[in-house]
């Protein structure tokens, strides 16, 4: 049962036992991670246009995304309110200007990416039968360069350890959007292991989509990869708007990215006390992402 699961998980096992001193091998590795993550994206459309009936299949995409999208956020958004009224985070009132516009068209240019891919495999009516392959083949390269990165992001177990505010709030995030998972597959119709694999993703856009296409196919990856998608942005457009009076509900409904993309929203939102416990939260769902997702996708 687990065969598969540790066929995948092996390499960022392997990875994150790897340290790396020099800054300029670090950098190297997140460039080339960033271009593998546009790579398997562009398959993942290619793999679309493999599809039968893609008209219909594109309309249960986005089907699945919008109940996830609304039976996660919303299990969320019910709790993580609770946290900042038994603790509070010190915010700064001090609202920079943020380039808010960019950060919007770098997370949608990923979408075009998609988009790309499957015009390609439309229009070109090449033979799309190694593309499955080969994305599996890229997906083990790009686990393994994922745990290095974790292992070499400068957290370490003591820190995480000692903030109690930031292990908190994953922990909420987690407990809440696994039962959002299993009402999403009751209304859906879908087994409850699909639906928690689906909840699993916490924002991680790009290897949720990857995964899940993986281990079920186009549709479940693209609606994976829309629906933490739609979270990120919804973050971006949230997070100055909520954390002066929410802070840790704009810092846990960043999911994953509070550690990364969001950081600087919530850094110039929020101020430097925010930081620690943001990329806290952030680091231990980037690592629950590939464990979950594989566990429940082996079962």
């Amino acid at each position: 049962m687990f065969s598969g699961m540790l066929y995948i998980f092996l390499p960022l096992v392997i990875g994150y036992l790897i340290p790396v001193k020099k800054d300029s091998v670090i950098e190297f590795i997140n460039t080339q991670t960033s271009r593998l993550v546009l790579v398997i994206l562009g398959l993942m459309g290619l793999s679309l246009a493999g599809l039968d009936n893609l008209g219909q299949n594109l309309s249960q995409i986005l089907t699945y995304t919008t109940v996830f999208f609304l039976t996660i956020s919303g299990c969320n958004l019910l709790a993580l309110p609770v946290i900042d009224k038994l603790w509070s985070i010190e915010t700064s009132q001090d609202h920079h200007r943020l380039p808010f516009g960019k950060m919007i068209l770098e997370s949608v240019k990923l979408v075009f990416v998609v988009a790309g891919g499957l015009l390609v495999g439309l229009l070109s009516g090449i033979e799309l039968g190694w593309v499955d392959q080969a994305s599996e083949i890229i997906l083990l390269l790009l686990l393994f360069l994922i745990g290095i990165q974790l292992r070499n992001s400068g957290m370490t177990l003591r820190q995480i350890l000692l903030n109690k505010k930031g292990m908190t709030i994953a922990l909420v995030i987690v407990l809440t959007s696994l039962p959002g998972g299993v009402i999403a597959a009751a209304i859906l119709g879908i087994p409850v292991t699909h639906g928690l694999a689906m909840a699993s993703g916490f924002g991680w856009y790009s290897l949720a989509g990857i995964l899940m296409g993986d281990g079920l196919g186009p549709i479940f990856g693209g609606a994976a990869f829309l629906n933490e998608l739609l979270r990120e942005l919804v973050a971006l457009t949230l997070i100055p708007i909520m954390i002066s009076r929410y802070p840790s509900t704009a810092i846990g409904y960043a999911g994953a990215t509070a550690m990364d993309f969001t950081l600087p929203v919530i850094q110039n939102s929020g101020g430097i006390r925010c930081v620690p416990i943001a990329i806290v939260s952030g680091f231990i769902l980037s690592l629950l992402v590939p464990f979950l997702m594989l566990f429940f996708l082996s079962l």
